[in-house]
């Protein structure tokens, strides 16, 4: 049994790690293709970028209970792999895309399919017990931190032949990862522990009702609400940051992305295996999110090239807190529900896709733009800083009651 679930982490690290490869060579060249196309100066196409991440994130809010209600009623196996073959076509559909309306079709075909994760995530809620849940969570962290060392390096070279180039390359690496999962990737979810398919829970609002079944996670769902929607400051201001705070190309994003990748997996795929025997989910929790407030306080303030390089340091070490989290919240739900549940933490995570977005790109602008009161374009990163100070306070909040359904194993 230990050997079998051991290939299975082995099989769904691996698709997740091609499918963030493939998404990571996009990254770096999304401000050129954007340019390109609008004519626009940095600071209205950090704006457009951001309406282009919350396009593709309202359609995920929409879908993700669906999608995780459908791998509940049928196995996460065929859910798994057409969201993967969604990806890849949506790829080839980008990389033709000739007008900025049509980048925005792209990434609404996308947020329909992009369900991987949601049912990767519960992939490893399956085969996983309470000893080693939070490892296997930190897996999906280190399939993210492995793929942006592959991705956004490859497509920073790529990108220096043309904007549209790593498009192209995406795709075929989003279809190989379906064929790979197609021949390797067994099903997690017996037939005996699978439940009906509901239309009334497979919805984003029926998602909202679900969560309330555990109004005692509410606090600690809140927390990680915080932590994504602070986690954009990164996620959709950093090329647009550096860009025009130190004139970046395309090549050195993607060196600094890749640098990002390597920490974030040796945090998720190394350190987390340490700190959660050490610390415990608690502890990892509370130790984590002042390891993001320091790194996003540095990156705010940074002056040099090299600055923003030696604060990613306490920033990717702050990726202990979420896995931690993520445990204690899935621990505490039964396995029949870890599809819904996942689903559901998507949708409320999509909405931080459109709220964080919305929020940092937005304020970067509001910040860059030539008639601003004053130039400051770390904006972003003091907020998010103080958004995870918030979600150490609602995290301790509810954790230090010691009440049953929220003690950490």
């Amino acid at each position: 049994m230990a050997t079998t679930r051991n290939a299975a982490i082995s099989f769904i690290f691996f698709t997740l790690l091609i499918d963030v490869a493939g998404l990571g060579l996009i990254i770096p060249v999304m401000p050129k293709l954007i340019g390109d196309l609008t004519g626009e100066n940095i600071s209205r196409v950090s704006q457009i970028g951001g309406w282009l991440t919350i396009s593709y994130a309202a359609m995920q809010f929409l879908f993700s209970p669906f999608i995780g209600n459908l791998s509940d009623r049928f196995g996460r196996r065929p859910v798994l792999l057409i969201s993967l073959l969604g990806f890849g076509v949506d790829y080839i559909f980008l990389s033709f895309a000739p007008t900025l309306g049509w980048l925005f079709v792209g990434r609404l075909i996308a947020g329909i399919t992009g369900a991987s994760f949601t049912t990767a995530a519960a992939y490893i809620a399956d085969i996983s017990t309470d000893e080693n849940r939070s490892k296997n969570f930190g897996m999906i962290g280190a399939a993210f931190g492995l793929g942006f060392i592959i991705g956004p390096v490859i497509g920073g070279f790529l990108g220096s032949f043309g904007p549209r180039i790593p498009f192209m390359v995406a795709a075929g690496l989003s279809l190989l990862n379906a064929a790979y999962g197609y021949f390797v990737l067994p099903e997690s979810l017996p037939k005996e522990n699978r439940r009906a398919f509901s239309w009334g829970r497979a919805n984003p609002f029926g998602a909202f009702l679900f969560l309330k079944k555990y109004a005692s996670l509410t606090a600690l769902i809140l927390s990680l609400i915080l932590i994504y929607i602070a986690g954009h400051a990164v996620q959709s201001n950093w090329t647009f940051f550096t860009v025009q705070k130190f004139s970046w190309s395309e090549k050195m994003i993607g060196i600094s992305l890749t640098m990002f990748g390597i920490l974030i997996a040796l945090v998720q795929a190394g350190l987390i295996r340490y700190t959660s025997k050490r610390l415990g989910n608690e502890k990892s929790v509370y130790t984590g999110l002042l390891l993001y407030t320091l790194g996003l306080t540095l990156f705010a303030f940074a002056t040099k090239t090299w600055m923003m390089f030696a604060f990613m340091v306490p920033y990717c070490l702050g990726g202990i807190a979420g896995p931690a989290l993520q445990s204690i919240i899935s621990g505490h739900v039964p396995s029949n529900e870890q599809g819904e549940l996942q689903g559901a933490l998507t949708s409320l995570m999509s909405i931080t896709s459109i709220i964080g977005p919305f929020l940092m790109t937005n304020l970067f602008a509001y910040f860059t733009r030539p008639e601003a009161p004053v130039q400051f374009a770390g904006a972003p990163f003091l907020l998010a800083a103080l958004l995870m100070l918030v979600s150490s306070f609602l995290a301790y909040q509810a954790l230090r009651t010691r009440k049953p359904a929220l003690q950490t194993t």
